[in-house]
């Protein structure tokens, strides 16, 4: 595994889908950047367009309008250029936990066995070589989601977008997988672009924050995060941290006010 960063650029982004009633805009505008190794994250309110970002850069969908370069390039086709950890796990429960991982390997066509071998180092270094022949039902939704985001890092691609991979957990789960998480991340050095509504979560992990507005989603703030690395539970309670936060907090009702005041003001 050689995973590398990216620099990934988003200028002027906008979606547009048709409806019976004429178009709807997803998101409108958007400026988004992603330095080589950076952690950056995407907050806002249910159906700002989140993951409607996350489809145009990984190449599931095109945008209406602006531009997204990956090292200063705009592809013709994304797809392949980065790898996407959806919300649920989906995990295969006709396969190991092993070949769950090696998944990704086997669709660039690599060979099981060969799969196996590069999946066993990785699974062993980060905590689940114990686990190798477990199947998905046998693991908790913190070990299945372990298994998820290592299949995500073994695909070796420069760009990760993980899409709300720990929403479905309970609290103390969650919290124990942000600290995972950053372990794994500070080691393979992909850049990462992270999607979640917890401003706790966003503080923690990211080098820097989006915030959007509803719908149209638009970035009405960006926040840097200026704590240091290795990032430790203990920090959540240190006074720079809940500065963070609370920021954080105010931007996202800022948005949300001005939006009810322009939704408010329409015909």
């Amino acid at each position: 595994m050689t995973v590398r960063g990216a620099n990934l650029e988003l200028r002027g982004v906008a979606k547009r889908f048709s409806g019976n009633d004429g178009d709807v805009v997803a998101v409108d505008g958007v400026d988004l950047v992603a330095r080589d190794g950076e952690f950056v994250s995407l907050i806002g309110p249910s159906g700002c367009g989140k993951s409607t970002l996350f489809n145009i850069v990984a190449g599931l969908e095109r945008a209406s309008g602006g531009h997204v370069l990956i090292n200063g390039e705009e592809l013709c086709d994304r797809l392949g250029a980065s790898a996407y950890m959806p919300q649920h796990d989906a995990l295969l429960d006709w396969r190991r936990v092993i070949d769950n991982v090696g998944l990704s390997l086997e669709l660039q066509g690599v060979r099981r066995d060969e799969a196996r071998r590069r999946a066993l180092p990785l699974l062993q270094r980060f905590g689940l070589g114990e686990f190798t022949r477990a199947w998905p039902w046998q693991l908790s939704g913190g070990m299945r989601q372990r298994v998820a985001f290592l299949r995500t890092v073994i695909a070796d691609r420069p760009l990760l977008l993980l899409d709300e991979p720990f929403g479905a957990l309970d609290g103390i789960t969650r919290a124990d997988l942000q600290q995972w998480l950053n372990q794994v991340w500070s080691e393979v050095g992909a850049t990462v672009l992270l999607v979640t509504h917890d401003i706790s979560e966003a503080v923690f992990l990211s080098d820097r924050i989006y915030v959007m507005s509803p719908r149209p989603g638009r970035v009405t703030s960006v926040i840097d995060v200026d704590l240091p690395r290795p990032r430790t539970a203990a920090q959540k309670e240190d006074t720079r941290f809940l500065a963070v936060e609370q920021r954080l907090r105010h931007e996202l009702n800022a948005a949300m006010s001005a939006w009810g005041e322009f939704a408010g003001s329409q015909p």
